[in-house]
């Protein structure tokens, strides 16, 4: 049977929470960069599901709409619109592209922050008004509209903006390196020929957001695989890349390159790679009894942990079978709309968006912990089937995901109805950051994008983040503060 929001925050004896974090998350905020700062003093009280409001002494108190009809914010809070679809431009007179996915910023020079953006733009370029520029030298497929461009936001609010890749297809989540580059991640497994397209789609891309001679005559990391990329981490001791796949009919799956021996990471090293190098693997996992568990939903409880294992992928360039297919049921653990990846802690946040009819049980979302020391897989968050997505104040669907360095998570919706940023604390307690109020439907049936790309400044005092349609980035300050417990 599935589990509701309500049932699951009388479980999990966090009352009115609807999400719980499990195990000692209290290391998220001794993550780098995180900054010390108060305690909220709040006392606002919302709704029993975990929504507007939250809990008191949790969060920024409670949404105010915006005049202005794009995002509404806790009062002391305000936003700034970085980059616009369709409105704002590049560098070369372009208008910005629209689809805005993942993002990750770096620091740049003289002060500056860098953000690479992802373009999550699929099929046909021709459908799209505002695809990314086929910039010359920094093309993959002229046949493709998706890409990265890369956003400069200079002191005093000057910004610029330009071509980071082009002709690559549904740019998604991606993520960032420890040596300060971007890897954007294709979430299709489309052939030349499909929608007019000259080449293969479906791998990883690496993006220099300081070095634009770097990003010239792009190369796939084929080592990487072809399928449905969704997002990337890279552990930083081991030298594994982990990376997960959103896909359906049948669900996707979780994997880890190995480098091969003596490889050593630094910018630009990925693309030198033979496209067979390393090892790619996906996983699976066992219970406490060590049960084979062939799906991850089948975890209902948070601090449920898995032991992994992983198994060779046969074809990574998927020659002839999707990867996820090459294997029998039995090989591998699969999850629906594995989506965003964050590294902390010494290990992979990782996300489960949603369950539904493709898998054995449903709910609203699922973020895991990877501990690659003990090879383990913990749950940390779990959300209840949201009744009513349209009603305000519920949160589901967790897409992409940071570690905030005031401790917790914060987490993009990419739900149904209404869609937030939120907050978790480590100890369960959510609270409302965002809501986006940029209705793209009607006044009769209206509609929101789904938020992505949520990342701090370097500083941490600026929280970046997009809504896809019709692609907008937005800047977010104000009195951020140490949450709560």
């Amino acid at each position: 049977m599935s589990l509701t929001r309500r049932d699951f925050a009388r479980k999990s004896a966090i009352t009115g929470a609807g999400v719980a974090l499990a195990g000692s998350v209290g290391a998220l905020a001794t993550a780098p960069n995180a900054l010390a700062a108060t305690d909220i003093d709040s006392t606002d009280e919302g709704p029993a599901h975990g929504g507007e409001g939250g809990h008191h002494g949790v969060g920024y108190g409670p949404l105010i709409a915006d005049p202005d009809g794009v995002l509404a914010l806790p009062a002391g809070f305000t936003y700034e619109i970085i980059t616009y679809s369709g409105k704002t431009k590049l560098e070369s007179g372009e208008f910005t592209p629209s689809n805005h996915d993942g993002t990750a910023a770096f620091d740049g020079p003289r002060g500056t922050t860098l953000l690479v953006n992802n373009h999550e733009l699929a099929g046909a370029r021709a459908q799209w008004p505002h695809p990314v520029p086929l910039t010359e030298g920094l093309v993959y497929d002229p046949g493709a509209a998706g890409g990265c461009t890369v956003v400069e936001v200079r002191r005093g609010g000057e910004v610029a903006e330009w071509v980071g890749i082009a002709g690559t297809a549904t740019n998604c989540a991606g993520g960032s390196t420890p040596w300060g580059t971007w890897l954007t991640c294709e979430e299709t497994e489309d052939k030349a020929g499909r929608y007019g397209f000259t080449k293969d789609h479906g791998y990883v891309f690496e993006v220099d957001p300081e070095d634009r001679r770097a990003n010239r005559d792009p190369e796939p990391i084929k080592a990487l695989g072809r399928y449905a990329h969704e997002a990337v981490v890279v552990d930083p001791k081991r030298g594994h890349l982990y990376l997960t796949e959103d896909a359906a009919g049948p669900n996707g799956l979780l994997y880890r390159w190995t480098p091969l021996e003596g490889f050593r990471h630094g910018r630009g090293r990925l693309r030198t790679l033979a496209d067979d190098a390393g090892a790619l693997q996906a996983f699976k996992c066992f219970d406490s009894g060590g049960k084979f568990v062939d799906d991850l939903s089948r975890a209902t409880r948070i601090g449920t942990v898995y032991g992994v294992d992983w198994v060779d992928v046969p074809d990574r360039d998927a020659k002839t079978v999707p990867v996820r297919k090459q294997f029998t049921d039995g090989q591998i653990t699969r999850a629906r709309k594995l989506e965003g990846m964050w590294w902390a802690d010494g290990g992979a946040y990782i996300v489960s968006s949603y369950a539904r009819a493709e898998s054995p049980v449903q709910h609203d979302g699922q973020v895991w912990f990877y501990d690659p020391g003990r090879r383990t897989l913990t749950l940390k968050v779990l959300f209840g089937v949201n009744p009513d997505p349209a009603e305000d104040g519920a949160f589901d669907g967790p897409d992409n995901i940071t570690v905030s360095p005031y401790g917790g998570l914060v987490i993009a919706e990419d739900g149904e109805g209404v869609q937030h940023l939120f907050g978790a604390t480590e100890t369960g307690r959510t609270y409302p950051i965002a809501r986006n109020e940029l209705n793209i439907g009607t006044e009769a049936a209206p509609e929101y994008s789904e938020f992505t790309g949520v990342t701090f400044s370097p500083d941490g005092k600026t929280l970046f983040a997009n809504i896809q349609t019709p692609g907008i980035m937005l800047a977010i300050t104000g009195p951020w503060k140490r949450q709560k417990r």
